[in-house]
């Protein structure tokens, strides 16, 4: 783990730097407040900080109240490195947002430990926004395909109306729908017809553009949001996802199963004032326009 050193004191700062190589830390130096500042205000700074109080140029204890309002996700470890012993100095420099306190001078076994009780700290914290992470990426997608799920996929469309409306832009969504995908899972068990869902989204999402967005809606329903997109670009991509989805079939366990989809767009020009549930209405009835008129291909709705 890497620990910023920062402390005027060269001496100081030395015997320090070579007890913390010891013990098999990464160790950068600062020789006053403001290179200190410096390094802590980079987005890969070290997380395990030692700040002497007197410095030049920023203090440790202001050092310590830029770092508390620093808004980038990352938590710094700080420990007080001092030779100012008296409770009131303690009690501030606590106060300013410093996790220890060491005076000096000290036992290089109490910096140890106190050392290993940041670290922890720090592991902990890491282990903790790891787990926020997962817990945020599963209440967005679909824990099958790993494309949006339905309640985000429609919170994302909600919100690509509101700028459209509010850029007077297009819009276009896409509905689509496997084509008699319950004799997939007749035909080849659930777990060839989950594999197929898999590679259909797979597809569907390197089609798309980089800034368009897909969704599985339902079941084998999926629901794409194609931001400033003309009827005319609409219809393009959405039968290059029917190429995609059509031309080669999917394998599972050296099985070739063929997929087709059926696929409705409804559009949002420009001044119009189309509700998100009436994109998603019309994009519905265009898709079972598609699947009435044959399936495997794209009908556009006219609302």
């Amino acid at each position: 783990m890497r620990v910023l050193i920062a402390d005027d004191d060269l001496i100081s700062r030395t015997v320090v730097k070579a007890l913390l190589s010891k013990w098999g830390y990464e160790v950068l130096e600062a020789g006053d407040g403001i290179q200190a500042w410096d390094i802590l205000k980079e987005k890969d700074s070290p997380q395990l900080v030692l700040l002497d109080w007197m410095m030049p140029g920023i203090d440790g204890l202001e050092l310590c109240r830029r770092l508390r309002q620093l808004d980038n996700n990352t938590y710094h470890y700080i420990i007080l490195l001092t030779g100012r012993d008296s409770k009131e100095d303690i009690i501030g420099g606590l106060n300013a947002g410093a996790d220890d306190y060491i005076t000096k001078p000290f036992m290089p076994e109490e910096l140890e430990v106190r050392l290993r009780v940041g670290k922890r700290i720090l592991d902990l914290q890491q282990s903790l926004n790891e787990a926020l992470e997962i817990q945020r990426y599963q209440a967005q997608h679909d824990l099958l395909t790993g494309i949006f799920n339905h309640a985000k996929i429609l919170n994302i469309l909600e919100k690509e109306l509101y700028r459209a409306k509010r850029q007077n832009s297009n819009l276009a969504v896409i509905m689509g729908d496997l084509d008699h995908f319950k004799k997939v899972n007749d035909t080849y068990g659930h777990m060839a017809g989950d594999a197929v869902l898999v590679e259909v989204a797979l597809r569907m999402k390197n089609t798309i553009r980089l800034y368009d967005s897909i969704g599985r809606y339902g079941g084998e329903e999926f629901l794409l949001v194609l931001p400033g997109c003309s009827t005319e670009e609409a219809i393009i991509i959405a039968n290059r996802i029917l190429g995609s989805i059509s031309q080669e079939p999917v394998v599972f366990n050296s099985t070739p199963i063929a997929v087709t989809i059926s696929l409705g767009i409804a559009m949002k020009a420009a001044g119009d004032k189309t509700t998100t549930a009436e994109l998603v209405q019309l994009a519905d009835a265009a898709l079972y326009k598609a699947k009435q008129n044959g399936r495997n291909r794209v009908e556009q709705a006219y609302d």
